[in-house]
């Protein structure tokens, strides 16, 4: 019997954190969306194709393999049978991806694969059409949203942690160009689902956005 938990939002919303958080402590698979179509985007970089060769992309769709592996307690991504999980956070990938995720060809394969992966699982999955495009029937749909400069203060802490050094003013203008390039896509837009929970963790620590989430999915599965 399956039970999805759909977290829909913008980049930097911390859906990442926060669905690894909620589906460890509600024994939820937690599949990174974000990641695979990193994975896709690096994928390109390392075979030199380009946004608009469509017949190479497909070609790479046809034969990659994207991995999730959780080792010591961390997850990690492999590519092609090749750990990848500190390369796909790099700029050269930030650069892309947005524009990646839009090519209908790879929402197309992502979606199927995301679905693959889901039957007969309790999973939690975020991103930025999952309630609306991926799992339109998921038993819990939540939007979570946080101001433009929360979110960049929040990336740029994640990115020391992990010794990436990006300045802040270049964070928050990547964000503001991801928004507006995720809310007017013509292929599966962000946006809240009618029956989504709206959440906004601007002001919100961790721990208490964990919290309402965890209450959301208690009550419905009484």
């Amino acid at each position: 019997m399956s039970f999805i938990v759909a977290i829909d939002g913008p980049a930097g919303s911390g859906k990442g954190t926060i669905t690894k958080l909620v589906g460890k402590k509600q024994n939820l698979i937690n599949i990174d969306t974000g990641a695979m179509y990193r994975c896709v985007s690096l994928n390109m970089i390392k075979e030199n194709i380009e946004l608009n060769e469509t017949n190479k992309i497909k070609e790479i769709l046809e034969k990659i393999n994207i991995e999730f592996k959780n080792i010591n307690d961390e997850d990690r991504f492999f590519l092609n049978g090749e750990d990848v999980t500190k390369e796909i956070r790099n700029q050269e990938v930030n650069d892309i991806v947005s524009q990646v995720s839009h090519i209908p060809i790879v929402r197309e394969s992502m979606v199927d694969l995301q679905r693959k992966m889901s039957v007969g699982k309790e999973i939690i999955m975020e991103g930025r059409d999952i309630a609306t495009n991926v799992f339109p029937n998921a038993d819990v749909k939540i939007y979570l949203d946080a101001s433009a400069e929360e979110r960049a203060k929040r990336r740029l802490k994640q990115n020391a942690e992990k010794g990436i050094d990006i300045p802040y003013e270049e964070i928050l203008k990547n964000i503001i160009f991801r928004d507006n390039n995720d809310k007017t896509s013509n292929v599966a837009p962000l946006k809240q689902a009618e029956d989504a929970i709206y959440l906004d963790s601007t002001n919100l620590t961790i721990e208490e956005v964990v919290d309402k989430i965890e209450q959301i999915i208690k009550e419905k599965r009484s």
